[in-house]
């Protein structure tokens, strides 16, 4: 059976209160203030390294994973979906329970799986299944995406997610979705998807740590909020970050949330450095790598980040 973790991230609070949840819930409460040291020596496994300004692990050692930004706290949980097969961590969401919206997804990705031995899921009952480990009341009681005019875009997409039948159905939980305009979801952004796959697949890439999402922060990064409460983003992002033979290599994504067709549109238009992506959203990425090659990979000039990337 999968196995997923569930685990809250403000010390300040040790219960969650009826008003925000509508049941009795308890909960360990635990805020991230210095982030963990890891690396990964082999995909998917997590060794460590020192650093001062990372995830806490004493409590989730699944947070000194590279792929990890510093958690935010407050109101925020982190889920980690995982499996029982060789992978482990499908993939981990962070969940704004105030907002009730996710600030991101971020997951690895090597050869291994990114094979595709699967089709995508499908289910005319419950395509959109609500999140199992979520507590009741954390999120809404309907689906709000039916009928609101926007897609259900996946941030861990399903394609990303093949290697198993368990695996791609995670990635339809509501908790991996943020509201997009379908012209956005299936053509630039959809582009930008197949860039990454394309990059996790090659002989170049060891590991390919990816952290994606949408502005859910700023008021003024927040394109509307429906009726129903469901906030869209203003903007989306990627902040990606490959290990291969010869060190770390890393860049950002940042692209507005544009009800236009823009496919095929050139992507080295929406490439940023990871210093100033973590500027513009606010998130701390990648925050696991030592010190010195964490501040060599995010700041080099963007021109030299399109070059090493292909772009």
């Amino acid at each position: 059976m999968p196995c997923t973790h569930l685990f809250p991230t403000n010390e300040t609070m040790r219960l969650l209160t009826t008003q925000m949840i509508g049941i009795l819930s308890v909960a360990a409460v635990f805020i991230f203030t210095s982030c963990s040291d890891s690396d990964d020596d082999i995909p998917g496994q997590s060794a460590v390294v020192k650093n001062t300004n990372r995830n806490d692990t004493s409590t989730e050692p699944a947070l000194s994973r590279l792929e990890f930004p510093k958690v935010k706290g407050g109101f925020s949980r982190v889920v980690i979906h995982s499996l029982t097969d060789r992978f482990g961590i499908n993939y981990s969401v962070e969940w704004d329970s105030n907002k009730k919206a996710q600030r991101w997804s971020c997951y690895q990705m090597y050869a291994d799986n990114c094979v595709s031995k699967t089709t995508r899921y499908y289910s005319t009952e419950n395509q959109y299944p609500f999140d199992p480990d979520l507590p009741a009341g954390l999120y809404f009681n309907g689906d709000p995406f039916w009928g609101s005019g926007y897609d259900h875009g996946h941030i861990c997409p399903s394609a990303d997610r093949l290697y198993s039948k368990e695996a791609n159905i995670q990635t339809f939980y509501l908790t991996n979705m943020q509201p997009q305009k379908n012209a956005f979801n299936a053509n630039l952004w959809a582009d930008m998807e197949a860039f990454v796959r394309g990059k996790a697949n090659t002989r170049n890439s060891d590991t390919l740590y990816v952290c994606k999402g949408g502005t859910i922060d700023n008021v003024d990064q927040v394109l509307t909020t429906l009726s129903n409460g469901l906030m869209v983003p203003k903007y989306f992002f990627m902040a990606l970050l490959m290990k291969n033979s010869s060190g770390y290599k890393a860049m950002g994504f940042w692209v507005e949330h544009l009800n236009k067709n823009l496919k095929g549109d050139a992507l080295s238009k929406y490439v940023v450095n990871i210093r100033d992506l973590e500027q513009k959203t606010g998130i701390d990425f990648f925050c696991n790598l030592p010190d010195e090659e964490e501040e060599h990979v995010e700041t080099l000039p963007v021109e030299n980040v399109k070059r090493a990337w292909g772009l």
